[in-house]
């Protein structure tokens, strides 16, 4: 018996690429209770995929900053990997307000004894930011 090739760092980000487009099926298949567990997972702030893929980008700026100074690669580069990082920080951020909200959507609901009121609509609000 062959043992497996081991993981390389890019082998690792493909597969967590694959991964990802799983999560992402099952997100749009899932019923409401178990989409809230999923994305309340995803945007958690601390500990959720959000948070590591903006660290990721984070540390591919850095490694961007050091190649660029050492004219390796285009100071585009460096500032555009920069800027990613700072808004997938900022929508982080704001995501991380509501998750609460979601995480409490995922939670089996006590029973009753009154009937639930239905949820009432609202308007989206869009905040745009300076």
């Amino acid at each position: 018996m062959t043992n497996p090739p081991p993981l390389t760092s890019v082998r690792l980000a493909d597969d967590i690429a694959r991964q990802l487009s799983q999560l992402t099926q099952l997100l749009a298949q899932s019923p409401p209770h178990e989409a809230a567990q999923i994305l309340g997972k995803v945007l958690d702030y601390d500990e959720g995929l959000l948070g590591r893929v903006t660290d990721l980008v984070a540390t591919g700026s850095r490694f961007a900053q050091d190649h660029s100074q050492r004219g390796i690669l285009h100071p585009e580069v460096w500032l555009a990997l920069g800027r990613a990082a700072n808004e997938l920080d900022s929508v982080g951020e704001d995501l991380n307000e509501h998750t609460g909200t979601i995480k409490q959507l995922a939670t089996p609901a006590t029973p009753s004894t009154s009937p639930a009121a239905q949820p009432a609509g609202s308007a989206m609000v869009v905040r745009r930011h300076r």
